[in-house]
């Protein structure tokens, strides 16, 4: 029992510790890519198309080999679930264009009270004061060390609430279709990615030139360009099968609270590898964001043990009756038993 606690341990950390390489490693690949100083490709839903695509592609090759098996989950299913992820990155991609970074950094911070609001709602889910506890005070450290200025017009406001809406919904999607369908992170993905790569590489030229005005057909790409985008999507696949890894795991909230490391990571990275300004203010909303997530994993395992002590007794009551049963029945079988002993010996 203790083996298979640690092992399920290890696996929790590599899962999510993959998700944290992959997400900052994209997001540096991606501001190298995208960024005027590099290679200019500013079609980002386009992009995020191409990640979907070689995912579908690494999940074709993986059910063609017998590495994964393809378990049935309704079409219908799979198509809500692609129509609220797709409808998640265009909200964003547009709440950060229409919307200041600070105000955008607000939206993303709001996901975590909105997927716990949306869990209560749903799947009547309740949160210990503990855990409250640390949400908030994860949600105050990050605000310290990303929201600058905070400006925001009625466009970007409705695109801001449709991000941060259809995609808590989606996180909270992925664990309940890997529960309801007993369908494993990466056969999920698979199934879902080439629906969301048709309609992203379909639509996203078009988002992208109401986004940026230009067209993707006339960006000239060149061989450093191809190669970060290959490197953009391979990191993808990885971030996006670590993201239902994660959820699958963990839960939605879990998710988001330790999503949170990936801005701490980002921030840091940016100031050492692109001269980013790293303040004092930054620093002190790091530190407290940190101290925010521990305090929330130290409240998941208070709950973990507070459940177990519930369970526990339960479980002793349970035992001790029928040991008190079985103890009674040996008693008042013992002198049958000793006579046929003794007729047999006889």
């Amino acid at each position: 029992m203790d083996a298979e606690k640690k092992s399920s341990s290890v696996s929790d950390v590599g899962a999510w510790a993959m998700n944290v390489i992959s997400s900052v490693g994209i997001i540096m690949a991606n501001k190298q890519l995208m960024s005027s100083t590099g290679y200019a490709f500013s079609f980002a839903t386009t992009l995020t198309g191409f990640h979907f695509a070689v995912t579908a592609l690494v999940g074709m090759i993986s059910n063609a080999t017998g590495f994964s098996a393809s378990k049935h989950v309704p079409f219908w299913e799979l198509l809500w679930f692609s129509i609220v992820a797709n409808m998640s990155i265009t909200g964003m991609n547009l709440s950060l264009m229409l919307n200041s970074v600070g105000f955008y950094q607000i939206s993303k911070l709001s996901m975590i009270p909105v997927v716990c609001v949306m869990e209560w709602i749903l799947h009547s889910k309740k949160y210990s004061n503990e855990v409250k506890l640390a949400v908030v005070v994860v949600v105050i450290g990050v605000g310290v060390c990303t929201v600058t200025d905070v400006k925001v017009n009625a466009k970007g406001f409705l695109c801001a609430c449709v991000a941060v809406f259809s995609t808590s919904l989606q996180q909270i999607s992925i664990g309940s279709l890997q529960k309801k369908y007993s369908i494993g992170s990466f056969e999920l993905l698979s199934r879902t990615a080439p629906i969301q790569a048709a309609s992203l590489l379909l639509l996203g030229p078009i988002i992208d030139y109401y986004l940026s005005g230009k067209l993707i057909l006339d960006y000239k790409f060149g061989s450093g360009a191809i190669l970060f985008i290959l490197l953009s999507c391979s990191l993808a696949v990885f971030c996006n099968v670590s993201q239902y890894l994660c959820i699958g795991r963990f839960s939605a909230v879990s998710f988001q609270v330790l999503g949170h490391m990936k801005t701490v990571c980002v921030l840091i990275l940016g100031w050492l590898l692109f001269d980013s300004e790293l303040t004092f203010k930054n620093i002190s909303g790091m530190i407290v964001a940190v101290a925010g997530m521990i305090i929330y994993s130290w409240a998941i395992e208070v709950e973990k043990q507070q459940a177990h002590t519930k369970i526990t007794p339960h479980a002793k009551n349970s035992l001790t009756e029928e040991e008190f049963r079985l103890l009674k029945e040996g008693i008042e079988t013992t002198p049958l038993k000793d006579a046929e002993l003794g007729e047999l010996k006889e």
